[in-house]
């Protein structure tokens, strides 16, 4: 949920919710690979964004709304080098 006021903000929901929800499968498949980032998760402070993710990039790299994507080639290459303890740092 995405709705800052909401009990379940930034938190995962059971779809259809009300007040707002995202479908993880999606017929343009940018989430067929999709890490979620640790931004904003504990503590949640409202309003400072919510599922941050780490998925795959739309043709022409059009905007995200706040996540970091990649081409399917960039993301297989990476996902061999991840693991638990991997530290991902975004700078602008």
């Amino acid at each position: 949920c995405e709705v800052p006021d909401d009990r379940n903000y930034n938190r995962p929901v059971k779809i259809p919710y009300g007040a707002s929800h995202e479908r993880m499968r999606r017929a343009d498949r940018l989430y067929d690979v999709c890490l979620v980032l640790d931004w904003n998760i504990a503590p949640r402070r409202r309003g400072c964004g919510s599922a941050i993710f780490f998925h795959l990039a739309r043709p022409g790299f059009t905007p995200t709304q706040g996540c970091v994507a990649v081409t399917a080639r960039t993301m297989a290459r990476l996902l061999p080098l991840l693991s638990d303890r991997t530290v991902v740092k975004v700078v602008r």
